[in-house]
């Protein structure tokens, strides 16, 4: 079909990855909820008419026309989250992530973060939040930045990523964390490698949840990269796996070149 070769030659220069850029990548493959991700992933070329952004100690993405299931994020993910919390108009669910040392055992005292998924009365996500450990590694300002960038990128059917265009999004004028600070937050390191320019630090989540599809234990496991620039301490860049949903970002496509004088 022409629409899936078109996919398949999509590239740009551009390396973000992004949760729901992968949400609508992964459901290519898949049955009705392919549809509804692909609906999704249309709406971001129009951000401010389909989403809102709320952010304080936490980090919220509102969706002001829902189309994404519940069950649709369990078929992607294979993976159950920790808490569901069903009322009569509503339905909650929480995904804690605890730091693990090298045995998958949690650290004391606990490190942790927790990502939620609010889904209305149809059963259509509204909400999606992310608790503030989370946002020391993606701060709101960029995080925002690389959510609104999805809607001028590509997909690429091949390698199932969808790579989002930062050269349309408006640079931000602002420091990004140190390594001093994100350390403190986080504790030491599951390990350290180095590259010409970062050192790259890498930590463990487990992923608490309920069940877990056979042949996907895997995911339940995050190892989240963080790269921080050797002459700067600037966090450059973050990758991770967060149940099953791959998530990169350089920060340094959105940072205005002038912040990094000041």
């Amino acid at each position: 079909m022409p629409f899936f070769s078109a996919l398949e030659n999509a590239l740009t220069k551009n390396t973000l990855r992004l949760i729901i850029g992968i949400v609508a990548v992964t459901a290519l493959t898949g049955c009705a909820y392919w549809w509804r991700a692909y609906q999704t992933y249309q709406q971001m070329s129009e951000f401010d008419k389909y989403f809102s952004v709320a952010s304080g100690s936490e980090f919220s993405l509102n969706f002001k026309q829902p189309v994404m299931l519940s069950e649709d994020f369990v078929s992607l993910a294979r993976l159950r989250p920790t808490e569901e919390n069903p009322k009569p108009d509503e339905k909650h669910w929480r995904y804690w992530f605890r730091k693990v040392d090298g045995y998958k055992k949690v650290i004391k005292p606990e490190i942790n973060f927790y990502s939620d998924l609010n889904f209305n009365k149809q059963d259509k996500l509204d909400k999606w939040t992310f608790s503030s450990l989370f946002l020391d590694i993606a701060p709101p300002k960029f995080l925002e930045a690389s959510i609104r960038s999805i809607g001028g990128g590509e997909i690429n059917k091949g390698k199932m990523q969808l790579r989002g265009n930062t050269d349309a999004i408006q640079k931000i004028a602002a420091q990004l964390p140190l390594k001093p600070a994100v350390v403190a937050r986080l504790g030491p390191p599951f390990e350290v490698k180095k590259d010409k320019e970062n050192e790259i630090y890498i930590y463990r989540f487990m992923l608490d949840t309920k069940s877990i599809d056979e042949g996907y234990e895997d995911r339940a496991l995050s190892e989240v990269k963080l790269s921080f620039n050797k002459k700067s301490q600037e966090l450059v860049r973050m990758a991770g796996r967060f149940a099953g949903l791959k998530i990169s970002i350089n920060y340094k496509k959105f940072q205005d070149n002038q912040s990094e004088e000041s």
